[in-house]
């Protein structure tokens, strides 16, 4: 029945989208949370649970690139779903056959304006790398400069167009009718993963990544992002610079010891922690096949489609959650986690202070062999999920890449410290964030305010003392309506006045019943009679008053749900 309202032009995709409802507890459809037993802490620890998590995932690929790209958003989601499923999802791949190369060249001479053989002097027809979204192409410019080429697919855009149609409205049966898209907004959640997808589809702002990324990391001499070439770059065609390297999880042991595998794995975690908490842009899916161990022994950063933006405010708050990780403060890391997210009425701040505690305290004086410090911050992002917090999804991204960063630092350096490289880093980090709020930028906007400041003060002064000075200085208070209040108490004096009055005519009523005289009606005493009516008429007018005239107490405005980013 939750499906009739869907369009009948779809019917074929709900019912491809439909094997995915096995993976979702039946509890949802009646109100149940997300995954039901998925959810469960401690539930992903299982084998069971880890196969359930890949079948899970190859679903997803088998749906095409717009389940793929879903997947890896869900795999930042940890108030969503345990560890096990994050990390199924965030290894998702493209396991798709390359287009022919005769439609490429077609979609590069369209895109550019030029036949492909004018703009390169070389171009690969065998793709380095296919995926459901684009495939790359080594090639060479014509003054001998190595390129990749990264063409998209034909048709994609529109299947993904369509692909979002129908999940925009699942998403919306599943907010209006069920308890976990009430908790969830899986709305909020489409909506991130629209603007996030269409972003990725336009390769000029992958360009834009490349070269603010490569900007902020000119620092570290270990790490190299590939630079576009403007000219040759469009929407649907991204040429780069060409490095050539391999997977850092492919490193035989004799090629470790040919590389400073500590040196690298210290400096791509400070490299990270920079762009989390002082650049405000981050490589948000650093798994092993996008950050490549070059030739020279370097990190090449490659695929920066996805990126993650973080705000100063949340910048800092991030910066003060690592450190109260790293150095096992657990309360103080539990109220950091409670500020940045968004309590519901459902918030269980005792269980959620405890299970923050009980987390840090687990993970303290572990090395990167035994600790995933990228693990600690997603369960505290599944923590505050489950005890009612909407935690920002920048906690969650930030979990994420930290989890694919242990995976390359472990290969590396198995005894790496992240706790200690986050201490050693922090009075930089801060510095370095200090700087930027120091910028000429931040300067001129407060040069400006002073200025404006300085200019509207004596005018301002001037009028407070002529008040004080004709007695006529006040202070209006908005917390209570005094006309209100004094109406309030008037109305309740008046009912007591008029009650009174009804219990004096209803007494004297009662003591001339007793008294004999010759005018009666019905046989009884006409004057208590008539007291006793209109000490009757008294009561229904004031009943009918509280009824009809007394304002009603409103009831309480449900709380306004903001979306997550």
């Amino acid at each position: 029945m939750l499906f009739l309202p869907l369009k009948i032009r779809h019917l074929k995709r709900y019912r491809e989208i439909s094997r995915l409802l096995r993976y979702v507890k039946p509890e949802l459809w009646r109100g149940g949370g997300l995954g039901g037993e998925l959810a469960e802490p401690g539930a992903g620890e299982g084998e069971a649970q880890e196969a359930e998590a890949e079948r899970l995932a190859a679903e997803l690929e088998r749906l095409g690139p717009t389940f793929v790209k879903l997947g890896q958003l869900l795999s930042t989601r940890a108030d969503l779903l345990p560890v096990s499923y994050l990390k199924a999802l965030s290894r998702l791949q493209d396991r798709v056959a390359p287009f022919p190369v005769q439609q490429v060249q077609r979609i590069v001479a369209s895109e550019l304006g030029v036949r492909l053989s004018k703009a390169f002097s070389e171009f690969a027809p065998t793709p380095l790398a296919a995926a459901s979204l684009a495939q790359v192409h080594r090639a060479s410019l014509r003054d001998g400069r190595q390129v990749a080429v990264k063409v998209q697919r034909p048709g994609v855009g529109e299947q993904i167009l369509e692909d979002l149609e129908v999940l925009g409205e699942i998403a919306e049966l599943l907010d209006r009718h069920t308890e976990a898209g009430e908790r969830y907004e899986f709305v909020g959640l489409l909506e991130q993963f629209r603007a996030s997808l269409l972003e990725e589809l336009d390769y000029r702002r992958e360009a834009e990544n490349l070269k603010v990324i490569a900007a902020n990391l000119a620092s570290f001499d270990r790490i190299v992002v590939p630079l576009p070439v403007p000219d040759y770059t469009t929407a649907r065609v991204l040429t780069m610079d060409f490095i050539r390297g391999r997977k850092v999880t492919e490193l035989t042991p004799l090629g470790r010891l040919e590389v400073d595998g500590a040196a690298l794995a210290e400096q791509l975690l400070s490299a990270y922690l920079k762009m989390f908490l002082v650049d405000g842009i981050f490589h948000a899916d650093p798994h092993p096949g996008n950050v490549f161990l070059t030739d020279d022994g370097r990190f090449a950063l490659i695929d920066l489609g996805m990126v993650g933006r973080v705000t100063p405010g949340l910048a800092e708050s991030l910066l003060k959650l690592l450190l109260a990780v790293a150095e096992g403060r657990g309360e103080e890391a539990a109220a950091i986690a409670q500020g940045i997210g968004r309590p519901t009425e459902a918030f269980d701040e005792p269980e959620f202070r405890r299970q923050i505690a009980e987390l840090v305290a687990r993970f303290q004086g572990s090395n990167l062999a035994n600790l995933q410090m990228g693990r600690v911050v997603l369960e505290i992002s599944r923590a505050a999920g489950e005890n009612g917090i909407l935690p920002p999804h920048e906690l969650s991204m930030l979990g994420k890449a930290l989890l694919n960063l242990d995976e390359v630092c472990r290969t590396l350096n198995p005894e790496l410290d992240p706790n200690e490289v986050i201490r050693r880093h922090a009075i930089e980090l801060l510095r370095q964030r200090m700087l930027k709020s120091v910028s000429p930028s931040h300067l001129f906007n407060a040069l400006l305010e002073a200025k404006e400041f300085a200019e509207t003060l004596p005018g301002r002064i001037n009028k407070i003392l002529q008040r004080i000075a004709d007695n006529d200085l006040r202070v209006r208070v908005d917390s209570i309506d005094e006309r209100q209040l004094m109406a309030g108490f008037q109305k309740v004096a008046n009912r007591i006045t008029m009650g009174l009055v009804v219990a004096a005519l209803i007494l004297g009523a009662a003591l001339l019943m007793r008294v004999e005289t010759s005018f009666r009606i019905l046989g009884y005493p006409g004057l208590a009679i008539l007291l006793f009516l209109a000490a009757a008429a008294g009561g229904l007018a004031l009943v009918g008053a509280i009824l009809f005239y007394d304002e009603r107490p409103r009831p309480p405005r449900p709380l306004k749900r903001s979306r997550p980013r």
